[in-house]
C-alpha cells in the first residue's frame, strides 16, 4: 500500500530506489555502582575507549578523497572537539569516583547533563551539534561493549551482493539504493558518498544538523525530521525521496513511480543546465548586475565558492574556529592564519569576516558557572560578549586587520543596535590598529559594516549609515525579533514567516536607506539563497546576495530571467498585503 512520510526538505532532488534500513543503534547501558578501588580502572576504561575511538576518527580523515567537501571534514573535526572536551571527561570522572557509578552509567550521565546545555543554545546550529555529541558517546559506548560501527567500514557494497545489513534485493544489477536511518554520523556520510546510495531519509535532524549540510554539500536529495520513517519502512521497500518537498514516499504504484522517474530526469537535465551558469555574470534582461557572494564556515570551504562563481565571501562565520578549544579562544596567530587562507582561497576576491557570533547561552569557557536565561536569544550574545571581553575582541580584530594587508577584507560586526555599541566597537578597532603599528605589522584598508539583525537596528538605518561602510541584513534573526519567535520552540515555529509584512517593511526600508546613501547593502540570511524570494528581493532594490555555495546558480537563474524595472511595483504590492504569500503564487 503507498503511504507518504513527511520531514524538512534539505536537499534538492529525486531519489528513486530500494530501502536500506539502518536501525537505531542505541546501546543498552548497564547501571550498577562500583567499589572504590575499581574508581580509577573505571576511568581508565572510559579513556581507552575514547582514544580508540579518537583514532578511528583520526584514520576517517586521512582516508578521506581530496575532492571530499570540506563541510564532512569540518564535521570530523567537531567529533574530535567532542571527544576530547574537558567537560565530558571531568563530568564522567565525577560521577564514577564521587557517585560510584559504573563506566557506562557515568558516560551516559554526563552525555544528559552536556546535552541540557546544548539544548538551551539559542544558535540553531549550535543547538544541533547534540546530534553530535550522542553520535560520538555511542561510539565510546559501542566500542567499551566491542559493538561494531553503525554501517560496515569496508568498501561500499555493490549493487546485489552480500552486506553486513544482509539485505534479499529482488534486483541483481544496477539498483539504486536508499538509505533510511534513526541518524547518520558523519563517519557514516562518508561511507554513504563512496556507496551506491542515491539519497537518504534520517528520523531526526533539522536544516542545519551535520546530515542536512552534508547533503546540501554533496547535492544529495535528502529528507530529515521524518520521525518514524525507520520504523514504518521496511528492507527492500520501494521509496522515493522527493528532497524538494520534504517527503518519502513508500511502495509507489507504477504511476506515481512513472511521474517521479520523469521529475527525477527532468532534474537531472535542469542540474546540468544549471552548472554551465557558472561563469555566466549574475545579470537581469534589463541589464542590471547583481552581486551573488557565498556564506562560508571554514577557510577550504572558499573552494566550493569559488566552484560556482561566486564573486567574493559575503560571510564567513568566525565561530567554527572557536569551536573546540575547551573554553579557551584560538589565539591571534591561530586566527590569522586562518582568515589568510580564505583571503589566498578567494584568489583577489573580497572576503567578509564577521566578529565571532557566540554568547552566554553557549559558553567558551566550559569551566565557569553555566548562566540560565529564559529566553538565551535576548541574552549576552554575539557583539555584546564580544564587547563584554575587550581582550578577546582585541586579539580577534588584529588578526583579521593582520589578514586585511593580503586581500580584500571587510569586517562585519554582528547584532548591533545601540550608539555605545557602535562607538566601543570603532573604539577598539582603533585600539586594534594602534597595537599593530607599534609592532610594526601590517594591515590594509578594511571596509566595516554592521548586520541589520534587530529591528531598532532596522529602524535606525541613518545611524548606522553615517558609522558603516555597508550593512548586511541577517534575515533569520531579524525575522526572529520582529514577530516574538523563538526558533527553538517548536509550538511556535509555524509563525516563523519570512513574508510578514513587518518583515518585509523593515528589509525594503533597510534597502532604501542605503541604496539612497550610496552604502553597500546584502541580504545573508535565508532568504537570500530561496529563489522563490529572488525576485521579490530584487524589486526591494537589493542588488547582493550572500548564501550557500550550492544555492548560488538557482538563485543566478533566476536573476538572468527577471526584468528588474518591471518588478518594483509588483515587490511593493507583496508587501502591502494581507498574505504576500498569496500575490507571490499568483505572480
Amino acid at each position: 500500500m503507498t503511504f507518504s512520510i513527511h520531514g524538512l526538505a534539505v536537499a534538492r532532488g529525486i531519489a528513486i530506489g530500494r530501502a536500506v534500513l539502518v536501525a537505531s543503534s542505541r546501546v543498552d547501558v548497564a547501571h550498577y555502582f562500583i567499589t572504590p578501588e575499581q574508581v580509577s580502572s573505571e576511568i581508565r576504561r572510559v579513556a581507552q575507549a575514547r582514544d580508540a575511538v579518537v583514532k578511528e576518527v583520526r584514520a576517517l580523515q586521512q582516508s578521506m578523497s581530496k575532492d571530499a567537501p570540506a563541510e564532512i571534514a569540518a564535521v570530523l573535526e567537531v567529533h574530535i572537539m567532542l571527544l576530547e572536551d574537558e567537560l565530558l571527561a571531568e563530568g564522567i570522572k565525577h560521577w564514577i569516583g564521587e557517585r560510584l557509578y559504573n563506566a557506562e552509567w557515568a558516560l551516559t550521565s554526563q552525555l544528559e547533563v552536556v546535552a541540557r546545555q546544548f539544548d538551551e543554545m539559542e544558535d540553531p546550529y549550535l543547538r544541533e551539534r547534540k546530534a553530535d555529541l550522542e553520535q560520538v558517546v555511542e561510539r565510546v559506548l559501542r566500542h567499551m561493549k566491542g559493538l561494531p560501527s553503525t554501517l560496515p567500514t569496508n568498501k561500499a557494497a555493490k549493487p546485489g551482493s552480500a552486506r553486513q545489513q544482509d539485505l534479499l534485493l529482488e534486483d541483481q544489477v544496477d539498483v539504486p539504493l536508499v538509505l533510511v536511518a534513526h541518524d547518520l554520523s558523519p563517519a557514516d556520510m562518508i561511507q554513504f558518498k563512496q556507496s551506491v546510495f542515491a539519497g537518504f531519509v534520517t528520523d531526526v535532524g533539522g536544516k542545519t544538523s551535520h546530515t542536512a549540510i552534508v547533503a546540501r554539500s554533496l547535492d544529495i536529495p535528502a529528507v530529515v525530521g521524518a520521525r518514524s520513517a525507520s520504523q514504518w519502512v521496511r528492507q527492500d521497500d520501494w521509496v522515493i525521496i522527493d528532497g524538494d518537498q520534504g517527503v518519502m514516499i513508500v511502495d509507489p504504484s507504477a504511476i506515481i513511480l512513472a511521474e517521479y522517474e520523469f521529475k527525477r530526469r527532468q532534474a537531472d537535465v535542469e542540474r546540468e543546465r544549471l552548472t554551465r551558469l557558472r561563469h555566466t555574470p549574475a545579470m537581469s534582461l534589463d541589464g542590471q548586475k547583481v552581486e551573488l557572494l557565498a556564506n562560508i564556515e571554514l577557510p577550504e570551504d572558499s573552494n566550493q565558492a569559488l566552484a560556482v562563481g561566486a564573486v567574493g565571501v559575503g560571510l564567513f562565520r568566525s565561530e567554527f574556529l572557536f569551536m573546540g578549544h575547551d573554553g579557551k579562544l584560538p589565539n591571534e596567530e591561530e586566527q590569522y592564519n586562518a582568515y589568510l587562507a580564505a583571503v589566498h582561497g578567494m584568489k583577489g576576491l573580497p572576503v567578509t569576516i564577521r566578529t565571532v557570533d557566540i554568547g552566554a547561552d553557549k559558553p567558551l569557557d566550559r569551566s565557569q558557572k553555566e548562566d540560565h536565561y529564559l529566553n538565551p536569544a535576548l541574552g549576552l550574545r554575539a557583539i555584546r560578549w564580544s564587547l563584554a571581553d575587550p581582550e578577546m575582541f582585541l586579539t580577534q580584530l588584529r588578526a583579521i586587520l593582520r589578514a586585511s594587508a593580503h586581500g580584500q577584507v571587510h569586517l562585519l560586526i554582528p547584532m548591533l543596535a545601540h550608539f555605545k555599541e557602535i562607538r566601543q566597537t570603532l573604539s577598539l578597532l582603533e585600539q586594534a590598529k594602534r597595537d599593530l603599528d607599534n609592532r610594526g605589522q601590517a594591515y590594509g584598508p578594511l571596509k566595516l559594516g554592521a548586520m541589520i539583525e534587530i529591528p531598532a537596528a532596522a529602524l535606525s538605518m541613518p545611524l548606522f549609515l553615517k558609522y558603516f561602510d555597508f550593512v548586511s541584513i541577517g534575515t533569520n534573526d531579524l525575522i526572529q525579533y520582529t514577530l516574538a519567535i523563538d526558533r527553538a520552540d517548536e509550538s511556535v515555529a509555524h509563525l516563523y514567516d519570512p513574508l510578514h509584512p513587518a518583515v518585509l517593511r523593515l528589509i525594503a526600508d533597510a534597502i532604501e536607506a542605503c541604496n539612497r546613501a550610496g552604502k553597500g547593502v546584502s541580504v545573508c540570511g535565508e532568504m537570500a539563497g530561496d529563489p522563490s524570494l529572488t525576485k521579490l528581493l530584487l524589486g526591494l532594490g537589493l542588488r547582493s546576495f550572500s548564501m550557500h555555495p550550492t544555492q548560488i546558480l538557482s538563485v543566478k537563474q533566476e536573476i538572468l530571467r527577471a526584468d528588474i524595472s518591471k518588478l518594483s511595483d509588483w515587490a511593493h504590492r507583496v508587501m502591502d498585503a494581507e498574505e504576500p504569500a498569496k500575490v507571490i503564487d499568483a505572480h
